[in-house]
């Protein structure tokens, strides 16, 4: 089939979805397979539109449920095809075991996952609950702060997932609604440098390569299961190197740069937050206004989720006295995934700054530069007092009755 050209002007108008799904396209997939569902349902709904119109040659498999979307892209990927899919949410706790299976057997897969509250109560706005749920799945895991970045994010996936000393499978991640559906600014590539710089798909121990005959989805048990894991693991771990290379020459090719973790204004900074999304501009607003009131803060946010930075987090958060880690998903009884994150990052670190953990923004609710001023004024004046003003985790922007948890005596100097 000979496709149509899409012509693209040097500057283009994308939310995060269409950025995905333009990402798709150039990267020549094999196959799609999904089941669509809010907020991520626009990035297969406008690659099948490509696909109808002429401009793929690959396949769009709409399937029964995310689970199947999961398992048709495993299957497409062992018989030695270039795949990916897109999910939110509920749909991604529904293929969640799958993505066990995908890593575990080594499949490249690409995941758009626009980032979305999980249910009870049902909620189709963003947070980072499925974000968190993919955290040990053995996935790299990649965010993206806005529709830029998101195309950035999920063009380089497929050259990372698929590098000879990698092959694993790549998360894609970016805010639902936030950057899912709000349309900013994207420079785009052209086709075939887009196509040239994640180069032809490589077929290994594929399935339909008859003249090598493989097994995959083998059982192991106690005899070999830990050293396919171990494995697996040294796999993840070494793909930071694969991840640098990448994002180098993706800024040699493009001139936009990316780091392992991103920080703004961190290197004299006194007091800092952690986040992930799109709380990193909202914030960097309230790092300038702050300068007003003589406030030096910073901001800390890890570009690269799994494998996650913690050589990289210790160096950023070297210099600061307090530190507020933002949790933006349901804690679930215990403090949240990057203030544990962050807390195993400078243990062991000479410099232990202060260490609070705060939930914000669950079901979509917004993060305002005011809130996030404020924060920064409770940051410094526990970075003075040398003592956490409160509980160790709090809980921001929530109506009704003030919750803290978590005592703060031992984190007090």
């Amino acid at each position: 089939m000979n496709k149509r050209v899409m012509e693209l002007k040097k500057v283009e108008v994308w939310d995060g979805n269409m950025a995905n799904a333009q990402a798709l396209r150039q990267a020549d997939v094999d196959v799609v397979a999904a089941y669509p569902i809010t907020p991520s349902t626009a990035t297969v709904e406008n690659y099948a539109m490509f696909h109808a119109n002429g401009y793929i040659d690959g396949e769009v498999i709409m399937v029964e449920s995310e689970h199947a979307a999961m398992s048709a892209c495993v299957g497409a990927g062992a018989a030695g095809g270039r795949v990916a899919t897109a999910t939110s949410s509920q749909g991604l706790a529904l293929m969640i075991e799958v993505l066990y299976q995908a890593s575990g057997m080594r499949i490249p897969v690409v995941l758009c996952l626009v980032n979305r509250a999980l249910a009870a109560p049902l909620n189709v706005n963003g947070d980072h609950s499925d974000l968190y749920l993919t955290r040990d799945s053995g996935w790299i895991s990649l965010d993206a702060f806005n529709p830029q970045q998101a195309y950035d994010m999920t063009l380089m996936s497929f050259k990372i997932s698929e590098h000879p000393d990698v092959r694993l499978p790549v998360i894609s991640n970016q805010d639902g609604f936030m950057t899912s559906h709000t349309a900013q600014n994207v420079t785009p590539l052209e086709d075939k440098v887009a196509c040239d710089f994640i180069g032809n798909y490589l077929q290994v121990n594929a399935l339909l390569n008859f003249d090598k005959p493989v097994t995959h989805g083998v059982q192991t048990e106690q005899d070999w299961h830990f050293e396919h894991k171990a494995k697996q693991h040294a796999a993840l771990m070494g793909s930071k190197k694969v991840i640098l290379d990448v994002f180098k020459e993706f800024k040699e090719l493009t001139g936009r740069e990316y780091k392992l973790v991103e920080t703004y204004n961190i290197e004299n900074a006194d007091i800092a937050i952690v986040c992930l999304g799109t709380t990193y501009e909202t914030a960097i607003l309230a790092v300038e206004q702050l300068k007003e009131e003589g406030i030096n803060a910073g901001i800390v946010a890890p570009r690269v989720f799994r494998p996650f930075p913690l050589e990289e987090m210790a160096e950023a958060l070297q210099g600061v006295k307090a530190v507020a880690c933002m949790d933006r998903s349901a804690p679930g009884g215990t403090v949240g995934a990057l203030f544990n994150e962050v807390s195993g990052a400078l243990i062991n670190t000479q410099n232990r700054p202060l260490m609070s953990n705060l939930i914000y923004g669950l079901g979509g609710r917004d993060m305002t530069v005011a809130a996030l001023k404020d924060i920064y004024r409770t940051l410094d004046k526990e970075a003075k007092e040398g003592k956490l003003s409160g509980k160790i985790q709090r809980f921001v922007g929530v109506r009704g009755p003030e919750l803290s948890f978590y005592n703060a005596q031992g984190a007090q100097k």
